[in-house]
């Protein structure tokens, strides 16, 4: 009956190629999974910067709201409450006067050119910029300063 056991250098070889397939299956599932959170991350920050960008028009409305009305307790809750929520989603609002003029975030709405200005700067901010992340939502408008 020589020939039926298996030799060991047989079933070494057998349990090497087992060992290396449930590695390569372990790593193929490993990816999955990490290729499966990075996907949930994506779709969720798309949801959010959509749900953001639909909000634009609300903050707009409350900021002209309290920049041409009394300061109610109301509005200041209102105001205080969209604040905090839209925060804790990541929504930042940019745009400073002073600010070096950054086409990429800034819309220039208006230029006034004047020597006085070595490069082109903020002058006034007409509409804040909003970005949540690295993304942005919408440039901030902006009236821009600066030589011809």
């Amino acid at each position: 009956m020589a020939g039926t056991q298996p030799s060991g250098g047989s079933t070494r070889a057998e349990l090497a190629e087992r060992t290396a397939d449930l590695q390569r299956v372990k790593a193929e599932y490993d990816n999955y999974r990490k290729r499966v959170r990075r996907d949930r991350l994506a779709v969720r920050e798309i949801a959010v910067a959509n749900v953001l960008r639909g909000l634009l028009p609300v903050l707009d409305a409350v900021d002209r709201a309290c920049a041409h009305e009394p300061m109610t307790p109301g509005l200041r809750e209102i105001t205080e409450a969209l604040q905090e929520q839209t925060g804790a989603l990541g929504l930042v609002a940019f745009g400073e006067v002073g600010d070096p003029f950054d086409p990429a975030r800034h819309e220039a709405l208006a230029h006034h050119v004047s020597p006085a200005w070595p490069r082109p700067t903020c002058t006034a901010v007409l509409r804040p910029g909003y970005r949540v992340g690295d993304q942005l939502l919408r440039p901030a408008g902006v009236e821009v300063t600066g030589p011809e």
